[in-house]
């Protein structure tokens, strides 16, 4: 029997699908911080990458927890993975390759085994596999994502330089699209879209931002999502790694620019000290910011936002209270 929402993940476009038959797509929640509360230590330059040797089944299980929560899509373990990071460990970059693919193929193991056990095919999509790609800030692991790039020596081409091994890559190990996650630069932004039409693959791209105004290098995210609407690779754009009270006006802007589907998940609502590498309770806090991912649903939803989750310090249940807000009738 065929499955009645292959279309779902099929089509040209799957978020707009998703978000089309069931109202918005659920994004999973964050992957270093269940891995650390499960008991890794992250505190390296790789980051969650280097569970990909340690702990695979890890991950995998991770992964399995946010499908069980309700996620409709899983973002894989590649987010500091680059050949130039895991060679800097001390790993050859054929090893680096294969923990790269590895990353996907976890992510479709766990989507498999949970679909396979579940086969909820009347109450939600088959969940997509995207295969996270960090920007050029997530190997220099110096906070850059979280400021851009001024005053370092690499331009458009040599970002896609950078990005093209690892997007070669990741692709060869067949995920369902690309996401191309908390960029702080246009200029990063616009040598992948080029690398997406030059190897054929969909992705969306998603950019940190410092306020509800500009990302994170201080351009105006109008600006950005201008550059990059009419990209025919790029299936969603959007937000993540990002304050809470900053996503309404950002949708809003974004939803002005474009009509492709945006994707925002943001952090639980700390702050992030690059320098120390901690996470601090937010100092000030807008009186109508929401107070989790749950509480945003509503406004994000009426902005225009089209697939929802979180990034830094969330978690299963954070997705659980997402898939259980969808799941309530219709006003």
């Amino acid at each position: 029997m065929n499955d009645p929402l292959s279309a779902v993940t099929l089509g040209d476009n799957p978020i707009a699908d998703i978000a089309t038959r069931f109202g918005f797509m659920i994004v999973d929640g964050a992957l270093a911080t269940e891995l650390e509360r499960r008991g890794c230590d992250l505190n390296d330059a790789l980051w969650s990458a280097r569970i990909l040797s340690e702990s695979p089944q890890m991950i995998r299980d991770v992964h399995r927890a946010y499908f069980e929560a309700g996620a409709d899509c899983a973002i894989t373990a590649s987010y500091q993975a680059t050949r130039e990071g895991f060679q800097r460990a001390g790993i050859d970059a054929e090893t680096a390759d294969a923990l790269m693919m590895r990353s996907v193929t976890l992510a479709v193991e766990a989507r498999e085994a949970f679909w396979l056990s579940h086969e909820q095919t009347a109450t939600r999509p088959r969940p997509l596999v995207a295969a996270s790609v960090g920007p050029y800030g997530a190997f220099l692991a110096d906070g850059s994502e979280y400021r851009g790039y001024a005053g370092l020596a690499i331009d458009r081409a040599g970002l896609a330089e950078f990005h093209r091994p690892r997007l070669e890559t990741l692709l060869a190990a067949k995920p369902d699209l690309l996401a191309v996650e908390t960029l702080p630069s246009l200029e990063e932004a616009l040598a992948i879209a080029d690398l997406l039409e030059t190897l054929d693959a969909r992705a969306w791209i998603t950019f940190s931002a410092r306020d509800g105004d500009c990302i994170s290098d201080g351009t105006p995210i109008a600006e950005c999502v201008r550059a990059l609407d009419g990209r025919p690779n790029v299936v969603a754009m959007g937000i993540n790694c990002t304050a809470l009270a900053s996503i309404e006006p950002l949708i809003a802007t974004i939803r002005s620019q474009t009509a492709l589907p945006i994707v925002v998940y943001p952090n639980s609502g700390e702050h992030y000290d690059p320098v120390t590498k901690r996470w601090h309770a937010a100092t000030e806090v807008a009186s109508s910011a929401p107070a989790d991912l749950a509480d945003g649903v509503s406004c994000w939803l009426a902005a225009g936002a089209s697939a929802i989750g979180g990034c830094c310090r969330t978690g299963p249940e954070d997705i659980r209270a997402l898939a259980a807000r969808r799941a309530q009738p219709a006003p």
